[in-house]
């Protein structure tokens, strides 16, 4: 009896990841309209690497990818202290976004939101309290969280 298909390997993947943005974006040529769409991806192993990407494709499921692969060569490692937080309170500006990210006793949880969260989720950190100051772009945020981040990176 032969096994067709039956012993296949689950691959499990090293990166989880979200998206934080997506538009459909447009460049009027001299022929028309030509439509893209912009993809902004955080990834993340929930153990202290992340890393965010941005970039543009045809259709939807390539701009993910290709931000994807970019996310994942502007990887990130931060160490984590063992209340599963920062270490220290950290405030950060990017553009017009500002960033206020303080650290937290075990049990508090994840008190962020927008695309802060998502960063925060897929870094690894589980209890912290931010503030989102200044701008609402999303992809602002992410940028000055991360950077707020890589305050705490691994040498």
């Amino acid at each position: 009896m032969q096994n067709r298909g039956v012993n296949k390997i689950k691959e499990e993947k090293e990166f989880e990841q979200k998206i934080i943005d997506l538009a459909r974006v447009t460049r009027v040529t001299t022929g028309g309209k030509r439509m893209s769409f912009r993809a902004c991806v955080v990834i993340g192993d929930l153990k202290g690497r992340f890393g965010i990407g941005l970039s543009k494709g045809v259709n939807v499921a390539t701009a993910i990818d290709k931000a994807a692969t970019v996310a994942k060569k502007k990887l990130i490692i931060i160490s984590i202290s063992k209340e599963d937080s920062i270490l220290y309170e950290v405030k950060e500006k990017f553009g017009a976004a500002k960033i206020f990210l303080k650290p937290a006793k075990k049990g508090t949880g994840l008190k962020a939101g927008s695309a802060v969260r998502m960063v925060l989720e897929l870094a690894g950190i589980k209890n912290i309290t931010s503030r989102i100051l200044g701008s609402n772009n999303k992809m602002n945020n992410a940028k000055a969280t991360m950077n707020a981040l890589s305050k705490f990176k691994l040498k």
